[in-house]
């Protein structure tokens, strides 16, 4: 396996949830087995991966949103929270890790300077971490964008409230559009409102024309599949 390599420029996206168990302590071990993929196999192209505030940041714009409300404010509290999350991840990458966390794309473009692993978190209030990911393969011209949730992809309703919910293998993305209106409206989502995609991301997924897998990243499992090259893998494609 050591002798394998990855050679393209990928993004990869991974909510802030699943850093943690769900008694929201952080999952050192589940960290390390994150790092150990990409470790496991020579990488010559650019890797970003963006993290998302999770749980712990909705528990802090919770208690922000009943002080005031003011979801600018709440929204910062979010990008503070991914930016600690990253810096967790770069803790645990080590040397192969930039060792610090840019909080602009001009930043974003001095870090690429160095040849490591970029670890970074939100940029700007009213943008989920979801969209910084699709901004940040645009602007690096990432072949590929992995979104890690904690379900298996996309489905045509809420696996987490309907059983009979099935997962979509492929979606273009008028069809992917078709299926955010009919969940959630063309509204933004609110300050730590967790959605996979929302009005925002769409419209850069369309300009971009990026190509995209949704997968599970509870166990790793198909996350390592696709690290390997595999193409048995349970996500969602979604493509143009």
């Amino acid at each position: 396996m050591k002798d394998k390599k990855m050679d393209k420029n990928v993004v990869i996206k991974i909510g802030g949830s699943l850093l943690f168990t769900e008694d929201k302590e952080i999952d050192a071990v589940k960290i390390q087995n994150f790092c150990r993929i990409f470790q496991k196999i020579k990488y010559s192209g650019n890797l970003i991966i963006v993290c998302g505030g999770g749980k712990v940041a909705r528990e802090y714009i919770n208690a922000v949103r009943s002080f005031r409300k003011n979801e600018a404010l709440c929204d910062i509290f979010g990008i503070e929270l991914s930016r600690i999350n990253a810096k967790l991840l770069i803790s645990a990458f080590q040397d192969f890790a930039y060792p610090v966390v840019p909080k602009s794309i001009e930043e974003l473009s001095i870090a690429m300077l160095f040849g490591k692993f970029i670890i970074m978190g939100g940029l700007q209030p009213g943008q989920s971490t979801t969209s910084v990911s699709l901004e940040v393969a645009e602007f690096t011209s990432a072949e590929e964008l992995v979104i890690l949730t904690d379900v298996e992809g996309i489905y045509d309703k809420d696996p987490k409230r309907f059983d009979d919910a099935k997962l979509l293998k492929n979606l273009t993305y008028n069809e992917l559009q078709e299926i955010i209106i009919n969940s959630t409206g063309t509204k933004q989502a609110a300050a730590g409102e967790y959605r996979i995609f929302d009005a925002v991301s769409l419209q850069i997924l369309k300009r971009s024309k990026l190509n995209i897998r949704v997968m599970s990243g509870k166990n790793l499992k198909e996350f390592e599949k696709y690290w390997k090259g595999e193409e048995d893998i349970t996500c969602t494609t979604i493509t143009e």
